[in-house]
């Protein structure tokens, strides 16, 4: 007898065809990957009765789900997900697989609310809905689920607030709801999640303060961007040691940067961007080894920026050994490499939550290996004074920097043309001052470079390699700098004395334009004219008396040439 059934990414075609009677022992069927359309059959439930194992994602699918899935009594795993499936979650489903673990149907067309109130998938232990259209609430009926473990209900449509009882429960990994409209406070029970790992509550309306008690010890990720959190940002993860991403960006957090966080050994990405941050970089940052992107930028942040920043990436930092960045997920890694093991505690997915991170003025997603290989380090938008440490020149692998909008002096540093990884490099609107140097030139995967708005002098760098595709913008705001592509820098000789004509040698060595010295004269007369003309039309007292002014200015005018002039005859 057949029990298991794998054609994944075998390019089948067509509608899913069951024949009867003839499955009945089946107990794993993975078609995934391949090129399925149709409906799923209505009566798949009845035709394959003992299944535990069904998998039919990444295919073209369409229509509802069969409620006659809720049949299968032994089923544990259900993966519909990447289909263009639609409508709601069957009821029959949700009364009928009581044995299910994992029940994955992202990215689908599916709405509605998530589960009715007849629910008895109280085994669950993943549940992943991501990229539907789901609305309403986070259904009440998962706090009776004591063994979840990762929730993913990420761009649906969900609103209400954070449920309390998901601090209650004690299993939880992962919480992965971005980009919805929840709104309230994150619940202080989370405090008692001391097995999360991976918090994503960004782009939603969260408010209100973080927990003071939040730190969880084995937390690896947190992305809570792009909400309406306040308050300081104290000592809230200064125990979370094994935490790799803290991203808090778009929010209105105060105060300073924490001393303690030097104690985050494990540390790759740190966006804080857009906040109301206050005070000094901390110099701890220093202490930060894994350090691949720091975005502080929009902020009230004021002091030097530390000479002793370290930036590498994370694919670098982590060389010793594999990491959850490194790990491939279980969407990407082989579908059925090993029969599953029922029963067993599942392994927590790794995170592929994107990290955003401006890149040549524009906000771009990093996420998988991708990220990996970023590194770089955002700074604009503050306070910052002094001069830039000549020793962020030695950050090789860097290809970001960002310290635009600042009030940095001093020159650019020669050491900057061992940036040898540099992709963008923006010092513009400071108060930098000296030339340009050269050497930049050399840097080979430049392709967005502004020093716009400083003091700079001198000679822009040659029209070479990288540098012959920046445009007069990239420059402009430096009077004293020259050299294409702003004007030229040599200085053109007086021109030579006409013969027989020294007055128009002399002309054209001075100082004023003739020509346009006329033409202001004129249109300053004109000016003074209209402005006389508008005062006196508008006020009828000025008008009064200067009409009584120029009559009496006409009478002494006329009484004067009536007595003196014909003196002059005799």
């Amino acid at each position: 007898m057949l029990n298991t059934l794998l054609l994944v990414n075998n390019s089948l075609s067509g509608p899913i065809t069951l024949l009867a009677h003839s499955h009945m022992s089946l107990e794993d069927l993975d078609i995934s990957k391949n090129f399925l359309d149709d409906h799923i059959p209505m009566k798949i439930g009845a035709s394959l009765p003992s299944l535990r194992y069904l998998n039919i994602s990444r295919n073209s699918l369409t229509g509802s789900i069969p409620p006659s899935i809720g049949d299968m009594k032994l089923l544990m795993s259900l993966d519909l997900s990447h289909n263009n499936l639609t409508g709601g979650i069957p009821k029959k489903l949700t009364m009928g697989c009581s044995s299910l673990l994992s029940l994955i149907l992202s990215n689908n067309n599916l709405q509605g609310q998530i589960f009715s109130e007849k629910f008895s998938l109280f085994q669950l232990e993943k549940l992943q809905l991501n990229g539907n259209y789901f609305s309403g609430s986070i259904p009440k009926c998962l706090s009776n689920c004591s063994n979840l473990y990762s929730i993913d209900f990420s761009n649906n449509n969900l609103s209400g607030r954070i449920p309390s009882w998901m601090g209650n429960m004690s299993y939880l990994q992962e919480i992965i709801i971005p980009n919805n409209g929840l709104e309230g406070p994150i619940p202080i029970n989370f405090c008692h999640l001391q097995y999360l790992e991976i918090l994503d509550l960004s782009n939603n309306n969260i408010s209100g303060r973080l927990p003071a008690c939040f730190s969880p010890r084995d937390i690896n990720h947190v992305h809570l961007s792009k909400n309406w959190l306040e308050g300081l940002l104290t000592t809230q993860f200064c125990n979370s040691s094994s935490l790799v991403t803290l991203d808090l960006s778009d929010n209105q957090l105060s105060g300073n940067i924490p001393d303690c966080i030097h104690m985050l050994g494990e540390l790759s990405y740190l966006i804080l961007k857009n906040n109301n941050l206050e005070g000094e970089i901390p110099i701890q940052l220093c202490k930060l080894q894994k350090l691949s992107l720091i975005d502080l930028s929009q902020n009230h942040l004021k002091g030097h920026i530390p000479s002793c920043l370290n930036i590498t990436t994370f694919d670098e930092a982590n060389k010793v050994g594999p990491s959850i960045a490194q790990a491939p997920s279980i969407a990407q890694a082989p579908s059925y490499a090993q029969p599953p093991s029922y029963g067993q505690p599942p392994e927590p997915i790794s995170t592929d939550e994107p990290v955003y991170f401006t890149t040549k003025n524009v906000s771009y997603s990093y996420k998988g290996r991708l990220l990996t290989y970023m590194s770089g380090i955002d700074l604009s938008c503050n306070k910052l004074t002094g001069e830039i440490p000549y020793e962020i020149g030695h950050l090789s692998k860097i290809h970001v920097l960002n310290l635009s909008h600042n009030f940095l002096v001093g020159q650019i540093p020669s050491t900057f043309s061992k940036l040898e990884q540099i992709e963008s490099l923006d010092l513009s609107y400071n108060n930098l001052s000296g030339k340009i140097p050269p050497q930049l030139v050399q840097l080979h995967y430049l392709s967005s470079f502004r020093v716009a708005y400083n003091n700079l002098s001198g000679k822009t760098p040659k029209r070479v390699g990288q540098f012959g595709t920046f445009d007069e913008s990239c420059y402009q705001g430096n009077p004293l700098l020259c050299g294409e592509p702003m004007k030229s820098c040599s200085v053109s000789s007086p021109p030579p004395l006409i013969q027989g004509g020294p007055t128009q040698g002399r002309e054209d060595d001075g100082f004023i334009d003739m020509g346009v010295f006329y033409v202001s004269l004129v249109v300053s007369y004109i000016m003074v004219l209209i402005t006389i003309a508008a005062v006196l039309y508008i006020n009828p007292y000025w008008r009064r008396a200067w009409f009584y002014y120029t009559e009496m200015c006409f009478i002494s005018s006329y009484y004067f040439i009536v007595d003196h002039l014909p003196k002059q005859f005799h």
